[in-house]
């Protein structure tokens, strides 16, 4: 056992380790197991097919993937990544652990696996991406019926909040007990967040992480998501990262900034000597613009996640680019040449962190690799332009399935097995009829 984690486990004084992966969904699949078992174990071994869940927990073609024996991997613990788990009520750390074959090669339909690759294509270059997260999330009244609409919580003004208090900080006040607990949840757990604003829609919230190390940021937002619910719940609220929870108020997005340094001298590979945009910055635009669309189900994973993706409603609707321009999918903030970045603006809250920040980074390497120019920046609104993105995760599927740049950077395994819990998740979801449905075709065809 990694002399971190046995170091880790006195000084906390830790009595049960959550030993968890994330799964194609972002959600934390594993085994809780005493200190003891844990410190002997140098790994531990689960169903490879844990991989395949859909969100609403079916199994999409595991026997395709992964063999119809159902064999199991080999999971093995990341000492960089063992945490608190504040919220416990007795001493318990959480460890992230990597998912491996028997011959100790990475599990390709691995979300976690695919980041790494796509990172090592970066530090073969001599590249390392540098990224931030920008997470957005409503805070709502509990509910227990899943067929009504969703509503705002009552703050310690007794009033749930009624229009939008956009970058309002007292209505953010109106939640301190929630946001005193989760910071200090934060702390605890080692999540770097830097900034808390209120957002644009009623009880909607950002969270601003402190830029770093890919791999690093998704598992802070991976951890962070599990925080922001537990913390609700002790605050007889709910928190939901649903990418559009409300029918009339903005979906909630995962923005990402992102840059290059070099690993040679750490200077940021978008900026020239002079100050000046470099080629590669055009050329990671370029990436951008031309594959985005291609990734959408990594970026808009669910059926609701392209309810947000509409006209004049504080999300993208293509891939346009401008400096300052938050009309944009890809939006360039003002800085120094130093912090000379880009912000995708396309991604949900809702997705996997560990396949969002493979996908953005993949679409940039792509660029920079292949020499793509973008077209030129918008000065006006991107609303204006007709739609790029895909309207449906059906036909978001079906171009990334079409596309073997991805399945050469991504792996080819993984994008037939993550497009196949899209489509099981799909038909599940058709299956249903709507309260829509319901009203105007009832009675009236």
């Amino acid at each position: 056992m990694h002399e971190h984690l046995q170091q880790f486990i006195r000084e906390h004084n830790i009595h049960e380790v959550e030993c968890v992966i994330p799964d194609m969904t972002g959600v934390a699949r594993g085994k809780i197991v005493p200190k003891d078992l844990f410190l002997a174990e140098e790994s531990m071994k689960m169903s490879k097919a844990v991989l395949t869940i859909t969100v609403n927990g079916e199994f999409a073609e595991f026997e395709r993937f992964v063999g119809a024996n159902d064999p199991d991997m080999v999971c093995v613990p990341d000492a960089s990544s063992i945490r608190l788990v504040p919220w416990a009520i007795e001493p318990v750390a959480v460890v992230i652990h990597d998912c491996e074959d028997f011959d100790s090669q990475p599990v390709g339909i691995s979300p976690r696996a695919v980041l790494r690759k796509v990172l090592a294509l970066y530090a073969a270059r001599g590249w390392q991406p540098v990224v931030a997260p920008e997470m957005e999330f409503y805070l709502i009244r509990q509910n227990s019926n899943p067929h009504e609409p969703l509503r705002p919580p009552t703050g310690r003004a007794g009033r749930s909040e009624v229009g939008r208090q956009s970058f309002s900080i007292d209505a953010v006040n109106d939640f301190d007990p929630f946001f005193q607990e989760l910071s200090t949840f934060c702390q605890q757990a080692r999540l770097n967040v830097e900034t808390l604003i209120h957002e644009v829609g009623a009880c909607q919230m950002e969270i601003n992480f402190a830029h770093g190390n890919a791999l690093e940021l998704a598992d802070q937002v991976f951890l962070f998501k599990r925080a922001v619910r537990e913390t609700a719940y002790r605050h007889n609220i709910f928190a939901t990262f649903m990418a559009k929870p409300m029918e009339d108020e903005p979906g909630s997005a995962m923005h990402i900034h992102q840059s290059i340094v070099s690993t040679a001298d750490g200077q940021n590979i978008f900026s020239a000597a002079d100050g000046s945009a470099t080629p590669l910055f055009f050329h990671h635009i370029g990436g951008m613009q031309k594959y985005l669309p291609l990734v959408m189900p990594m970026l808009a994973p669910y059926v609701n996640s392209y309810r947000r993706l509409s006209r004049h409603a504080a999300a993208p609707i293509n891939v346009r680019w401008g400096y300052d321009n938050r009309t944009c999918g890809i939006r360039i903030p003002p800085s120094g040449p130093n912090a000379r970045r880009l912000e995708n603006r396309v991604p949900g809250v809702d997705v996997n962190p560990y396949l969002a920040m493979a996908a953005t980074l993949a679409c940039g390497y792509l660029g920079m690799v292949q020499g793509l120019s973008p077209s030129e920046p918008m000065a006006d609104s991107a609303y204006d332009l007709d739609f790029e993105l895909p309207r449906s995760l059906e036909d978001a599927v079906v171009l990334m399935q079409d596309s073997p740049e991805l399945a050469e950077i991504l792996g080819e395994q993984f994008v037939q097995a993550f497009c196949a819990v899209k489509e099981k998740e799909f038909e599940t979801f058709n299956r249903g009829i709507t309260a829509w449905e319901r009203e105007h075709l009832q009675l009236h065809v």
